[in-house]
């Protein structure tokens, strides 16, 4: 590979990657599997996608069209560009390092809206406060036992870590907008 092709990408090679759904949805299931997998693994998942239903219930029809067409063209022209390594003898399929230059095209597959480290250093800030209060004795905080402020703040990191937890699990499954039904239509 040239430097030149080990620079960034440019915006015309990002747009025709990005102009297939199943590039899209190479890139995308790469990110949220570990940053590998097989191409046999890559079809079946973009196929149970592309069919609105599960790998278990494809047809294998259905799987070897879409393996047919990430063999014979997505997959190496993703090799080509960079972004991926491609093992054709293993069949193994890899993000490089080059495929961070797309990111900025792609919509984040988890929306993360809420400031949680910023809601944790406030947990953190508060619990630091209530335990001054309580050292010197302040009016009304003095008065709680110190065993039950530490059992509270323990249960507001707690609380907080699930609605975290249950936030993550609610928002990961949805796909980005570039890969919405539409896209294989």
């Amino acid at each position: 590979m040239s430097s030149d092709s080990e620079s960034r990408l440019s915006q015309d090679l990002v747009f025709d990657l990005l102009s297939s759904p199943r590039r899209r949805m190479v890139l995308y299931y790469l990110r949220e599997h570990g940053g590998s997998a097989t191409i046999t693994e890559l079809a079946e998942r973009i196929a149970a996608m592309e069919n609105d239903t599960d790998v278990e219930s494809l047809t294998r029809q259905q799987q070897k069209r879409v393996y047919v067409s990430l063999y014979q063209t997505h997959v190496p022209k993703m090799a080509d560009s960079g972004i991926i390594d491609y093992d054709q003898d293993s069949g193994e399929v890899a993000l490089t390092s080059q495929a961070r230059d797309i990111d900025s095209y792609l919509t984040p597959s988890v929306a993360n809206d809420y400031p949680w480290h910023f809601h944790y250093l406030l947990l953190a800030a508060a619990g630091v406060v209530l335990f001054l209060l309580d050292f010197v004795g302040a009016p009304l905080v003095g008065e709680i036992p110190t065993l039950v402020l530490g059992g509270l703040v323990v249960v507001a990191f707690a609380v907080s870590g699930v609605v975290q937890y249950l936030y993550w699990r609610r928002h990961r499954r949805r796909l980005p907008r570039e890969l919405s039904e539409d896209s294989f239509r």
